[in-house]
């Protein structure tokens, strides 16, 4: 099964699941990424002969209503998804640590559903099993109420901030010294 079918058939399966909680509002949020290159992750920590720097995204968010989310994550890789509640810490993979899963359907899914409720931070990370498995990936949740995802800005975001607080400083000062 090719991987757009794959992700055709998961997110199908997804908004059946979400449909049959019976819920007013229901909601999705789906990401596609690449973890090439990406910081790393002792999974050895969590699953036994597994990587100790195998590259990784993270995804925080909080949710709308109180009820059972899914999680489904499909690569190009051998994957898992991890989900923290209240902080995720690289450095210690184990803490705040609440549900994890590998190999759902075939080793590059994975995918678990977990209760969550409002006012809660809860991370979600997706990596893969060894330190050579990364890559493009897409990460779906899905559930009965809103998923509002923190925006990380890119690097890049930052610098053309850092450039236009300095365009504005200087120009400030040009307009002062007249």
């Amino acid at each position: 099964m090719n991987f757009r079918k794959l992700l055709s058939t998961a997110l199908t399966v997804c908004a059946l699941s979400a449909g049959l909680v019976g819920n007013a509002r229901a909601d999705f949020h789906i990401e596609r990424g690449d973890t090439t290159g990406a910081p790393t992750l002792d999974v050895g920590t969590i699953y036994i002969d597994a990587g100790s720097t195998v590259p990784y995204n993270a995804v925080t968010f909080e949710v709308g209503s109180v009820g059972t989310y899914q999680f489904l994550a499909m690569a190009e890789f051998d994957s898992a998804i991890f989900l923290y509640q209240g902080g995720f810490d690289p450095s210690a993979p184990t803490a705040n640590l609440v549900a994890h899963n590998n190999d759902l359907l075939s080793p590059d899914t994975s995918g678990f559903v977990y209760f969550l409720v409002p006012t809660v931070t809860y991370t979600a990370v997706i990596s893969g099993i060894s330190n050579d498995e990364f890559g493009n990936y897409s990460f779906t949740i899905a559930g009965p109420g809103a998923i509002n995802v923190s925006a990380v800005p890119e690097p890049s975001t930052w610098l053309m901030l850092a450039f236009g607080l300095a365009a504005v400083t200087v120009a400030r000062r040009r307009a002062a010294n007249r």
